[in-house]
């Protein structure tokens, strides 16, 4: 196979990656071609050591190891087996983790509702959401979803499949970043933090 094959090969696999374009998977993949013994050898042990050790959580859909199945998180005793959080990505659940103050569990959707991606309710983890609410002592969906339109309206199809099951739907509260002012905030955000306001 010739060299300009190989790349283009590495390349469109990077690309497939989320936030990599075009270019930019072109340039990774002359730089890890230039350095085949150093980065692209550690590349490939680290993407084979990946695809040995990690898994997805059977009943969260995060990341965990393959001999853990279910998760950390799903098997802790400690956590509240009343409150849901809601993700769309696995990755999504280490962010939250990471602010310490959410003690339930979670379930990652896999992505969010796309006409334009073609991703359709069928494509995400909806249908063990709805199991899980049923089989579960579920209180409480918190809805953790980012805030564009096709995660809005994600959340808008989840409140109306979720409300026959009668448990409470709730979202993560939205307004200013910390460190942030008035003047860097796009109108929805405003809108949304002075919605939200709380007593002090």
């Amino acid at each position: 196979m010739k060299a300009e094959e190989c790349l283009a090969r590495l390349s469109a696999q990077l690309a497939r990656l989320p936030g990599v374009g075009r270019r930019t998977a072109e340039r990774m993949a002359i730089r890890l071609a230039r350095e085949p013994d150093g980065l692209l050898r550690d590349l490939c042990r680290a993407l084979e050591e990946t695809a040995e050790h990690v898994r997805m959580c059977s009943l969260c859909g995060g990341l965990t190891s393959r001999d853990r199945d279910p998760c950390a998180l799903c098997t802790d005793p400690r956590r509240d087996a009343g409150l849901l959080g809601v993700v769309e990505e696995a990755g999504d659940i280490a962010l939250i983790e990471k602010s310490g103050v959410f003690r339930g569990r979670y379930h990652a959707l896999g992505g969010k509702l796309s006409p334009a991606g073609n991703t359709g309710p069928s494509d995400l983890r909806l249908d063990r959401l709805l199991r899980r609410i049923r089989e579960e002592p579920i209180k409480e969906v918190l809805l953790a979803l980012n805030t564009d339109v096709e995660s809005e309206a994600t959340c808008a199809y989840l409140r109306e499949q979720l409300r026959p099951s009668g448990v409470r739907v709730t979202r993560l509260a939205m307004g200013l970043p910390a460190g942030s002012g008035l003047q860097y905030a796009d109108p929805i955000t405003l809108a949304r933090a002075l919605q939200g306001r709380q007593e002090i």
